[in-house]
């Protein structure tokens, strides 16, 4: 009689933690899309300290993405490999002191904006029209409405893939538009950020006007993420998709917004493929029109199915 060999569980070769590993996690309902594959590992760390632990005691050979709310990320229909963090409670840290607010990178941005309505913090406002948390928003320099990330950091603090604890400047992060400098496998874990006191009912007021503008502008209520392609320089993204005729093209169940044409959206049953696909049409088409290269805001992540390789070769 043949015996056959027990599957390693990649559980089993992960060090031990304060946190919780689970197996075989769909990771579509966590996505703003609402698609992708499953998780091989996620884990939960319980704080920053049993984030570094792991990270200094984990096998060199195992792959590591830390995301958040999945508001600006695309997974694959396959999944993904190796462990992917999910930074929650012990990421939601929040302290105001001398002009300063320290932060988590579990906190959600529009949670800073209502904490600047709420104590007269200047220069947070921006964040209202952020989708997700502070940790995308420090990996991508994020921004909107003239502010960015860059011009109110103080410092951020990060892992890096040893699980050493850093506090780096934004010369440090090398950051550019919508680009940050550090390399992937870096992990934030916080922030603080400058906030002096301004007048609360300007602050208030401008917030209330961002949201409006937000509402008014962007396909907020639809399965979508945050703006697909960055601004290249000397033009708006939308405008470039716009000429090249691309506004409510559709693939599959993914469809480029009529309200706003740099959003992607799953308007019914898109799997990952149809709206990465979908992406890709939009970039040669406005680079044969344009001249121009878009470049992907959003951040794609893991493995395609094999009948999804075989049609994009």
């Amino acid at each position: 009689m043949k015996s056959s060999k027990r599957k390693t569980s990649i559980c089993e070769k992960l060090p031990t933690v304060r946190g919780q590993y689970r197996e075989k996690v769909s990771l579509a309902p966590t996505t703003w899309f609402r698609v992708g594959g499953e998780a091989e590992t996620l884990f939960r760390p319980a704080d920053y300290e049993d984030l570094g632990d792991f990270l200094k005691n984990k096998s060199s050979d195992i792959s590591v993405i830390t995301i958040g709310v999945g508001s600006n990320l695309l997974v694959r229909d396959a999944g993904i490999p190796g462990v992917i963090v999910r930074l929650g409670r012990g990421f939601t840290n929040m302290a105001i002191h001398d002009g300063f607010l320290d932060v988590g990178a579990g906190v959600l941005d529009n949670t800073i904006a209502k904490i600047a309505a709420e104590e007269g913090l200047k220069g947070l406002d921006f964040f209202c029209g952020i989708p997700g948390t502070i940790g995308g928003a420090l990996r991508m320099n994020a921004g909107c409405y003239g502010t960015e990330v860059k011009d109110i950091l103080e410092a951020a603090f990060v892992l890096d893939p040893k699980g050493k604890l850093h506090r780096l400047t934004t010369e440090d992060l090398g950051y550019t538009y919508r680009h940050c400098g550090l390399p992937a496998d870096w992990t934030f874990i916080g922030a603080r950020f400058k906030a002096p006191s301004g007048n609360k009912r300007m602050i208030q007021e401008s917030i209330r006007r961002l949201l409006r503008q937000r509402e008014e502008t962007q396909p907020i209520r639809e399965r979508t993420g945050g703006s697909t392609f960055a601004n290249p320089t000397g033009h708006k993204a939308w405008e470039l998709i716009d000429q090249a005729g691309c506004r409510g093209l559709k693939i599959g169940g993914a469809q480029i917004s009529e309200k706003h044409c740099n959003f992607l959206i799953n308007f019914d049953n898109a799997t990952a493929f149809d709206l990465e696909e979908l992406g890709e049409i939009v970039k040669k088409r406005v680079k044969d029109k344009s001249g121009i290269e878009l470049r992907w805001e959003i951040q794609r992540v893991g493995r395609f199915l094999d009948q999804e390789l075989k049609k994009a070769a």
